[in-house]
């Protein structure tokens, strides 16, 4: 039997339909993929541009470390130590070396090592300056042929006290007063120098000039190495007939603040730590209207407040000048040692 001749099964073109139709559906699924990877990976700068971030350009990102809670301790630094200073007083003229040994030796034998400073006058209440001072007015400085070996000796020599301190009596100076009633005395409502209730004459804390003569004494008291100026008698004359008194237009007590302030700044190149004798009735009472002085004026300006006192006193007094200033020390001024007292004090 003859087979028609050529013929058979043609599938070809159908074959290559498939194929081309299954290119073109992995090119749709990898245009999705790759439309879908672009809007997961292209981010947007500060201006808007789009920027293509792939997976492996990234930063790895740490774990948040879960906060630990410590139960931590601030400790409060400690408050500086304030230094104790017993000091007993050389009296109340020019010293001498023999003065000076004498006390010494006195100290040592009645206090032992409670004592580790001594007070020397260095201007009194009657204006004498006892060292040897270019600023004292004329007649006003007095003092021995070896007062300036002993005020070394004192400060630098062998037997030089621990802590040093000088005592300057301020505003009841007749001298000073007396030189130039003008610039530096006080007056009276008739324009004479005034005369207290002692007959003795003072310097006007409203002039310039008597703040400016009290500063330099002092400049110098500091220069000589002395470590505290303690100052006595910053005051108005509280004897007398007070009422004749030209007091001037300003306020006593911002006079007197204003000598402290002054001081202050004149001491500030020697680091002399700046000290005040008041009446325990200042402290106790807040002020003194016929003194010019109130105890909230002169604490912030000063180191050290001195007033006499009993040791049963002494609570109630320090009590009231850290309410003025919790910087300031008061110091109790002693006739003899007592153990209660276990802070600072001067004996005299």
């Amino acid at each position: 039997m003859a087979m028609s001749r050529g013929y058979r099964n043609y599938r070809g073109r159908r074959s290559k339909g498939k194929i081309a139709l299954a290119v073109l559906l992995v090119l749709v699924i990898l245009a999705a993929m790759a439309v879908m990877f672009l809007q997961q990976n292209i981010v947007y700068d500060k201006t808007g541009t789009p920027h293509l971030e792939v997976p492996w350009q990234k930063e790895p990102v740490a774990e948040e470390e879960e906060p630990v809670d410590l139960d931590l301790v601030v400790q409060e630094p400690e408050a500086p130590q304030r230094e104790v200073t017993r000091a007993f007083s050389t009296g109340e003229e020019a010293l001498t070396l023999e003065d000076w040994h004498t006390a010494r030796s006195q100290a040592e034998t009645l206090y032992g090592q409670n004592c580790n400073a001594v007070a020397v006058t260095l201007k009194d209440s009657r204006g004498r300056v006892f060292f040897d001072s270019g600023t004292a007015v004329s007649g006003a400085r007095q003092v021995h042929e070896d007062t300036a070996a002993a005020l070394a000796e004192l400060l630098t020599g062998d037997t030089a006290a621990d802590y040093t301190i000088a005592r300057l009596s301020c505003f009841h100076d007749s001298r000073a007063a007396n030189s130039d009633v003008e610039n530096l005395g006080l007056k009276n409502t008739g324009g004479y120098i005034f005369y207290d209730g002692r007959n003795s004459q003072w310097l006007d804390p409203a002039k310039p000039a008597a703040r400016e003569y009290l500063c330099r004494l002092a400049q110098e008291a500091a220069a000589l190495g002395f470590d505290e100026i303690l100052l006595t008698d910053v005051s108005y004359p509280t004897e007398g007939k007070l009422d004749k008194i030209a007091y001037g237009e300003t306020e006593k007590s911002a006079n007197l603040a204003a000598f402290l302030e002054e001081l202050r700044i004149a001491l500030e190149p020697y680091g002399t730590t700046l000290s005040i004798e008041v009446p325990a009735s200042v402290l106790a009472e807040g002020y003194s209207e016929a003194a010019g002085l109130a105890l909230s004026e002169i604490a912030p300006r000063v180191d050290h407040i001195y007033a006499a006192a009993l040791p049963e006193e002494i609570p109630t007094l320090t009590a009231a000048v850290t309410a003025a200033s919790e910087t300031t020390d008061f110091v109790p001024e002693l006739t003899a040692m007592d153990p209660s007292v276990t802070g600072s004090w001067l004996l005299y």
